[in-house]
């Protein structure tokens, strides 16, 4: 069993915990993961969001030295541990940014949660749209809502518009957003306008308490 550190924001006392998990690069305590976090619980009244990170991000926090993602089966494993140390009463909602949200998905539909937010879905590699990862989501039972960006160059609105997708996938696009959201000044959009509006999309899709 790991020893699991979370970041936290919202009341302790809620009865609605949203576990969100980093994408490969960044920590939990990034500006996008700090961010969203602290959006998500403003707007979603009765919600505890929590962040924790993955083993291999928390040796390089340690060490100061970069390193490659865990592979898939140490990530899930990682997934289920968390699950397991915040499965009391309430609904518990799972996912992440990237890498983060995608291994949610991967086991969302195993561990039984409540709902799954993904922000900024990693359909496939950048420049490799062949490269899909999305043979689950097809049949996906588990409630969903991916953020998107729709310029993402991970998959962009053209590209997942085409997307064989499950019923239970809801999809909310950021204007001129990238991967992480963030438009072009000549858009008229700002990425604090877009967070909101991720932040906003999310407290709708969770379940009322």
């Amino acid at each position: 069993m790991t020893t699991l550190e979370f970041f936290a924001d919202g009341p302790e006392s809620a009865t609605r915990t949203v576990l969100l998990a980093h994408g490969a690069g960044q920590a939990m305590d990034s500006p996008f993961m700090t961010n969203f976090a602290a959006a998500l619980a403003q707007a979603s009244a009765d919600t505890r969001v929590l962040r924790f990170e993955f083993p291999y991000m928390r040796d390089m926090r340690a060490s100061g030295n970069r390193r490659a993602p865990d592979r898939e089966a140490k990530l899930l494993e990682c997934w289920r541990e968390v699950v397991a140390s915040e499965c009391g009463a309430g609904a518990l909602y799972i996912g992440g940014k990237s890498m983060g949200g995608r291994m949610a998905s991967l086991v969302a539909d195993e561990l039984g949660v409540d709902g799954l937010i993904c922000l900024g879905y990693p359909f496939h590699p950048p420049g490799k749209p062949e490269k899909l990862r999305t043979a689950h989501l097809a049949d996906l039972a588990t409630p969903a809502l991916i953020c998107q960006g729709e310029r993402d160059t991970f998959g962009n609105r053209l590209e997942v518009d085409g997307y064989s997708l499950a019923q239970s996938i809801q999809l909310c696009w950021m204007p001129d957003g990238d991967h992480s959201f963030k438009p072009r000044k000549r858009s008229g959009f700002t990425e604090s306008q877009n967070l909101a509006r991720a932040a906003a999309a999310c407290a709708t899709f969770l379940k009322p308490v």
